[in-house]
């Protein structure tokens, strides 16, 4: 049933629908009656939606919590395209790091121990934010440099 429909009663007269002119209902207590169970049965589907879509986001919704001391990544493009820490384009880095973990700040707050060329950046990130970094061995390439090698950690 369309809104319009269960709206007003009838459907809507578009120019398709114009051809088929039928009769005006009289209003009386049948007419609110059927309004009011429409309204009824549009609620209660609406309900069952509702839950559907609550149940098919809390599979995919997880709590995150760490703690001091632990090491995370840092989302650096939460969107395609926008330039976040002077990194931009395609191949950029999603996440960069793993950064310590200093203090918890709030319920879903907690601030990092970053880098000093990251220090123009406010060091306490939302938990959104983060991912966990496991450490493994495998995950760090040692890059020469002219002085001394680089240890260049990679993540997911």
């Amino acid at each position: 049933m369309a809104p319009f429909e269960a709206l007003y009663g009838r459907r809507c007269r578009s120019p398709i629908g114009w051809l088929e002119v039928g009769e005006r209902k009289l209003l009386g207590p049948e007419l609110v009656q059927d309004a009011t169970e429409k309204i009824h049965m549009i609620r209660q589907r609406m309900l069952t939606a509702q839950s559907r879509q609550k149940s098919y986001a809390d599979n995919r919704r997880r709590d995150l919590e760490f703690q001091v001391g632990d090491h995370v990544f840092l989302k650096v493009s939460p969107t395609k395209g926008v330039m976040r820490f002077g990194k931009k384009g395609k191949l950029s880095p999603r996440y960069i790091g793993p950064f310590q973990i200093l203090e918890k700040v709030g319920a879903v707050a907690y601030r990092l121990a970053l880098p000093p060329d990251l220090s123009n950046i406010h060091p306490v990130f939302h938990v959104s934010m983060l991912r966990k970094y496991n450490p493994d061995p495998t995950h760090v390439l040692r890059l020469k440099s002219r002085n001394n090698e680089i240890p260049v950690h990679f993540g997911v």
